[in-house]
């Protein structure tokens, strides 16, 4: 099998070179990923069991999906492609982009677009990547990071507290429009 080839990337996030998986992670060398978090309506988080197989962070717990950009390829792209890849997923509605974290050693050198979208499952994983993986509600996970933060994938303590702090109130508020159109409906029929 071929080695994944990855664009490096300088502090900016600009391309500067195209170098072999291997090369990039070893060196340390910037580049550049994607994180999507797919939440049911009731707004549970869908998290991953990261394969053994994996070179970075294998058994971890890691976002709902997650990967590397392939050279030419958007941030956007990226997203939908590691969905289907990883959960056997396509969203019907567009993936909504929700902020971007900077190269730091907690991400491994990567520039990380982070995504949303809503999703009820069931999901066909891929085996190569995810060990398994479960719906986990905000509590849970807060508390899992505070008492194990090293059962995580190096980002996913960064970027959940990223979302908790600038988008969880919405997410809630997301969630109880949709109890409320729900319970509507059903007060019609």
């Amino acid at each position: 099998m071929t080695e994944e080839m990855f664009e490096v990337v300088d502090e900016h996030d600009e391309v500067v070179d195209v170098r072999r998986r291997s090369e990039v992670h070893s060196l340390g060398l910037r580049h550049r990923a994607v994180h999507v978090l797919v939440f049911n309506r009731i707004g549970q988080l869908f998290l991953q069991k990261r394969s053994q197989k994996k070179d970075c962070f294998p058994g971890t717990w890691d976002s709902s999906a997650s990967g590397h950009l392939a050279p030419g390829e958007s941030y956007d792209l990226c997203a939908i492609r590691e969905l289907n890849e990883e959960l056997g997923f396509q969203s019907a509605l567009p993936l909504e982009k929700l902020f971007k974290i900077d190269a730091c050693p907690e991400t491994g050198q990567e520039f990380v677009w982070i995504y949303r979208c809503e999703s009820e499952g069931p999901f066909t994983l891929a085996p190569d990547e995810i060990e398994h993986g479960d719906w986990f509600t905000s509590d849970q996970i807060a508390q899992w990071i505070d008492e194990r933060p090293k059962d995580f994938a190096g980002a996913f303590p960064l970027i959940w507290q990223r979302y908790k702090t600038d988008y969880s109130d919405k997410a809630l508020q997301r969630a109880e429009l949709v109890d409320d159109a729900v319970s509507a409906v059903r007060v019609r029929r």
